[in-house]
Parts: structure tokens; C-alpha cells; sequence
């Protein structure tokens, strides 16, 4: 479930586009203006300002925010502004050209691919396509090596059926699949990424469930015999992406705001890509693992126009 507001009553698109004109002229620029409008409308009214602001300016709504805004407040508008499709292409298309560690980058194309919906997931390959002259996978494939490309691009390029329906005998098919696969320290075995990349959600969530109720224990259990390997980091991370994605996000959460210093990146990325998702549930499962609520974290570890903009897209 969402977590911001957007009022019933809101002003028409050219007004919020006259006050957020009017908020980056002249001298200084009224940032709490700025949050107070965009934080509080929905992917389509955010779409429509940046449409009408070009219409109406004959510029990208981007330009100004880029000359006025900065720093993390900067980054946290930049990427709450767009469509989210278009918003997940930036992102993957970011991941693939700039250098950033292989891990972090890694787990940034493995939420995109595995925590939206089919539709989504194929919308976000759209966009990179129209926007980069290049296909997604194209772009994975090049910038990754190994058992992680192997694992990412048929992960980016799968369209999962998401009905409910579950077939029990491929269940424990498969459930025995993985079980042999990973007895064998087969972890990049065709047969296990096929699964993984392949099947719905319920289907993956029934044959988990067997793997444990015959087995005695979780499959990701199994899988952190090496819990330094960066790969079967990833392959748990896809496990709990498809099956539980509020626990995933809760973790990297933690480990954002955790010891000394902030990892304002992964901070931004997780609040703005679930804020109209499922940025509710996140929440619950962080006071649950923590005892102390998600706010308060976020209120200890940022500041400023950075801060307001985040408690308000987690409804604060």
C-alpha cells in the first residue's frame, strides 16, 4: 500500500505549474513549495506538470530543478518526477554506465526485474529502448559477466504470468529440482535460473514451500553455506524479491541507515520506487524487525529538504 497523500482536491495542472515556475525564479528557490506539490501528486498529475510546465516554457521541467536543487533533495525529486517506467530505465540505464560496485549494481536490476509487475517490467524495457537506442538486455548482458549475467538478463527479459493458479506436481517437481541442484553446488545450473526466471509468483511461493516442508528448512537457508559469495547474494536477494519484498526492502533499509553514515542512494532508490507501491507494508515489517518505526531513523540519519521530502513521501 502507498504511504503519500494526495489531497481530493487539487488545483489544476497549470497552477502547480505556475508555482513551481515561480518557486525556482529569482533569488533563492521556495523548496518547501516544491515538495509540497510534488510529493503530494500521483505518477499521472506528476506526468501531466511535466508535460504542461514544457508546453507552457518551452523547457523540461528537469532543467530548472537541476539549476536550483541539489545534492540528495536533488536526486530524491529527480527520480519521484517521472513516469515510473521511465523512472526504472534511468535507473538501469545509471547502474549499466557508471561506475558503481557490481553488487550494488547487480541488486538495483534485480528489483527492477523481480518487484514489478510483468506489465511494468516490460513498460520499463519500452522506455529504455525509446530512450537509449539500445535494449535493456542488450545493455546487462554487456555490462555483466559470468553466472550474474546468466541470472540477470533472462530475469530482466521474462512477462510471468500472474494469475494464482498453482500446479502441486510441478511444485515438487521442482521443489526437488533445487534441492539437487544445490546439493550439487550447482548454483548456476540452467535448470535452477530457469525456474527462477520463469515462473509466477504463486507458482515459485508453492514450490518453496514444498522445498521446505520436505526438506525441513528454507531454501535460502541452503543457499548461505558461502555467505560471502556475491552470486548466491543475489540469487537469495531474487528469492526474496519474488516471494517477500517487503522483508528484502526492510533490509536494505537497515542496512542504508546502518553505523556510521548513510547510504543516501539506496535510502532514495527504496523510499521513492515503493512510495506508491508498497512503502505501507515495508514500514510494518521495519518496526517489526527493528522496534523502532522507519520516520525515526530518517529523521536521525538525513536533514534538511532532503528529509521533509522523504517523511513526506512515507506520509509523514
Amino acid at each position: 500500500m502507498a504511504t503519500f497523500a494526495v489531497p481530493q482536491q487539487i488545483p489544476p495542472v497549470a497552477e502547480d505549474c505556475e508555482r513551481l515556475r515561480k518557486a525556482m525564479q529569482g533569488w533563492g528557490t521556495d523548496e518547501n513549495a516544491i515538495i509540497s506539490i510534488l510529493t503530494h501528486r500521483n505518477a499521472r498529475q506528476r506526468c501531466l506538470i511535466r508535460q504542461t510546465y514544457a508546453e507552457k516554457y518551452g523547457e523540461d521541467f528537469f532543467k530548472p530543478l537541476q539549476d536550483e536543487l541539489s545534492g540528495d533533495f536533488l536526486r530524491a525529486v529527480l527520480l519521484w518526477t517521472p513516469h515510473p517506467a521511465e523512472r526504472d530505465a534511468m535507473l538501469a540505464n545509471e547502474v549499466t554506465t557508471k561506475k558503481h560496485s557490481a553488487a550494488h549494481n547487480h541488486l538495483v536490476i534485480m528489483e527492477i526485474a523481480c518487484t514489478r509487475t510483468s506489465r511494468e517490467l516490460f513498460q520499463v524495457r519500452e522506455d529504455y529502448h525509446a530512450r537509449y537506442k539500445r535494449s535493456l538486455e542488450e545493455d546487462i548482458a554487456y555490462h555483466t559477466t559470468g553466472d550474474f549475467r546468466k541470472l540477470l538478463v533472462p530475469l530482466v527479459s521474462t512477462y510471468r504470468y500472474e494469475g494464482a493458479e498453482v500446479d502441486t506436481t510441478v511444485a515438487n517437481s521442482e521443489a526437488n529440482i533445487l534441492q539437487e541442484k544445490i546439493s550439487e553446488k550447482a548454483y548456476n545450473h540452467d535448470e535452477l535460473i530457469r525456474i527462477l526466471t520463469t515462473r509466477s509468483k504463486a507458482q515459485l511461493n508453492a514450490t518453496f514451500k514444498v522445498y521446505n516442508d520436505q526438506f525441513g528448512h528454507p531454501l535460502n537457508k541452503d543457499l548461505k553455506k558461502k555467505p560471502k559469495d556475491e552470486y548466491l547474494g543475489l540469487v537469495r536477494a531474487t528469492i526474496k524479491c519474488l516471494t517477500c519484498p517487503e522483508k528484502y526492502y526492510e533490509k536494505a533499509l537497515r542496512l542504508s541507515m546502518k553505523g556510521l553514515g548513510t547510504t543516501e542512494e539506496t535510502l532514495t532508490r527504496v523510499v521513492v520506487t515503493r512510495a506508491e507501491v508498497d512503502m505501507k507494508s515495508i514500514m510494518e515489517q521495519y518496526q517489526l524487525k527493528n522496534s523502532v518505526p522507519l520516520v525515526q531513523d530518517i529523521k536521525s540519519d538525513t536533514s534538511g529538504d532532503y528529509l521533509a521530502t522523504l517523511l513526506a513521501l512515507v506520509g509523514q
